[in-house]
């Protein structure tokens, strides 16, 4: 029975919005984005700014269809050529593999496979996933993204096919250094012969090899399932030297991103007549 000394009813309190990912209710409540003074926000604008650069260069020069071929280089965007539209190579990597209703630029064609080997490497995702989506944006800095599910949905799930594009990737680093062989010959195709684009593809296919090699991928399948290092002593010394490869993945991955970029270019100044090649001997 009502005696009139009762507070007055009143409406429950509104519930805050809910929040997810670091700011759930779950975590600890800090009002700060995060602690630190540093100018942490320059490694991951440096990084989308480098492979943004790179796929506006690579996306010109794959779709041009031009300027690829000037004895005795080829480019390694090119290369193989597996159409029959592509320039005349003597000896080199030209194999009309599809004939000829292949119209567009043979580019896109093999681009695909070192493309995928590059685009689901561990390293290169932690660069575009902090680069480009900011997930996280750096460490110890809240990602702006509400939720989480990793790669296992689509598209991301997509990313564990890396080490079937680790495979794609080996025969196109042998064609690659294929070419460096032919880059031995003057423009004659007279072998013996040395320029400053040799020494360019050289340099490149070291880099190629070095990366695709300190592949995580390839040092689980080096010596990733054995149990016994000591009754396997080859493939322990293998699996310790991609080790200390793979401890410069980040580098090599740069490096050689930088160098196939590069001798892309040389090869397109040569063929586009804006620059000579100098010939050694």
């Amino acid at each position: 029975m009502a005696t009139g000394t009762e507070p007055p009813a009143t409406a429950p309190p509104p519930r805050p919005a809910p929040r997810g990912g670091v700011h759930g209710p779950s975590r600890a409540a800090l009002a700060a984005r995060h602690l630190r003074t540093d100018r942490w926000w320059l490694a991951p604008a440096g990084t989308a700014a480098g492979l943004l650069a790179f796929v506006v260069y690579s996306t010109w020069r794959a779709f041009a269809n031009a300027d690829y071929y000037a004895a005795p280089y080829v480019s390694p965007f090119y290369s193989p050529c597996l159409a029959e539209n592509c320039a005349p190579m003597r000896h080199g990597p030209n194999w009309a593999l599809l004939g000829g209703w292949w119209g567009l630029s043979p580019a896109l064609i093999v681009l695909v496979f070192p493309l995928g080997f590059r685009l689901t490497c561990y390293y290169y995702r932690k660069a575009y996933y902090r680069g480009f989506w900011a997930s996280p944006p750096a460490c110890a800095v809240a990602e702006p993204h509400r939720t989480y599910t990793g790669e296992t949905r689509f598209p991301l799930i997509l990313q564990n096919a890396h080490r079937y594009f680790f495979y794609a990737a080996l025969p196109v680093a042998g064609v690659l250094t294929y070419d460096t062989v032919l880059a031995f010959r003057d423009t004659g195709y007279r072998w013996g012969h040395m320029g400053l684009g040799t020494l360019v593809f050289l340099a490149n296919i070291v880099l190629i090899w070095a990366y695709t090699l300190s592949c995580h991928s390839c040092r689980h399948i080096v010596g990733g399932k054995l149990r016994h290092f000591s009754r396997h002593p080859l493939r322990y010394r293998a699996w310790r030297l991609v080790g200390r490869l793979n401890a410069r993945h980040m580098q090599l991955a740069w490096a050689s991103l930088l160098s196939v970029g590069l001798a892309d270019l040389y090869v397109y100044l040569v063929a586009s007549g804006a620059f000579d090649d100098p010939r050694f001997f």
